[in-house]
């Protein structure tokens, strides 16, 4: 059954606090950082007080972790990991386009728990070209697992663009989830993933069409031969 009959409005639940992950020294770290994120703007969050917040010793946190973005790396490859372990045994008969629809979805369902902690990393990256740049590198590695799951090809040049428009349709699917009312949250986001969708289709029919012109097409015109100087002076000589 595909994701838009499965849940509607009615059935969702209100947001709750993200419980915790574990008790490994990993685990407490992320849960630090969403707390402290949901407080705090990324910038004024530093290693000591993600330590403090997690009841580690630096030396702990350290051993696990080399950065604030990398602990952020490891909590969006948790997101990844629940979306893939689902059971997608229902959607295997589906349209490639209804299977990514699901996959995106259950990725939004995956984020709800953390969603101010979402909401505060998007307004850090607005300030922060270089790490928008650098949640886009993260959000492209997860958008090809996700591309994967949904059984579309994520190898290659080709798949690299596929993966790179993914995540930018998912930030724009993100971006009305957050802009919403809890209660439309994920009406808004399924309607902006629809019209995502849509245009993703009719760029990869582009991409598919041009990769499927003749190599004559592509090919650049060959330079005209230019004749050397004694070569024309020696014809207008014999004329």
């Amino acid at each position: 059954m595909v994701y838009r009959n499965r849940r509607r409005s009615s059935e969702r639940k209100a947001y709750e606090p993200p419980p915790p992950r574990g008790t490994s020294d990993r685990d407490k770290a992320k849960d630090a950082l969403v707390a402290l994120l949901m407080q705090h703007p990324f910038e004024e969050i530093g290693l000591a007080e993600i330590a403090g917040r997690a009841g580690l010793r630096l030396t702990a946190l350290r051993a696990e972790f080399g950065s604030v973005l990398a602990i952020w790396a490891a909590h969006i490859k948790d997101i990844d990991n629940k979306v893939l372990s689902a059971d997608t045994a229902d959607m295997a008969d589906e349209p490639l386009r209804e299977r990514l629809f699901d996959v995106e979805m259950r990725r939004i369902e995956a984020m709800t728990p953390y969603r101010e902690a979402t909401r505060s990393m998007m307004h850090a990256a607005r300030r922060n070209p270089p790490l928008a740049l650098a949640l886009n590198a993260r959000a492209v590695r997860s958008q090809v697992w996700m591309l994967e799951a949904a059984g579309i090809a994520a190898s290659g040049p080709r798949g690299l663009l596929r993966a790179q428009g993914a995540a930018i349709m998912f930030a724009s699917t993100v971006k009305a989830w957050l802009e919403a009312d809890d209660e439309e949250a994920n009406d808004k986001a399924m309607a902006e993933l629809d019209k995502g969708l849509a245009k993703a289709e009719r760029w990869d029919g582009f991409m598919r069409g041009l990769c499927a012109l003749p190599r004559c097409v592509l090919r650049a015109p060959r330079p005209r031969r230019r004749r050397p100087l004694d070569e024309g002076a020696a014809e207008a000589n014999a004329a």
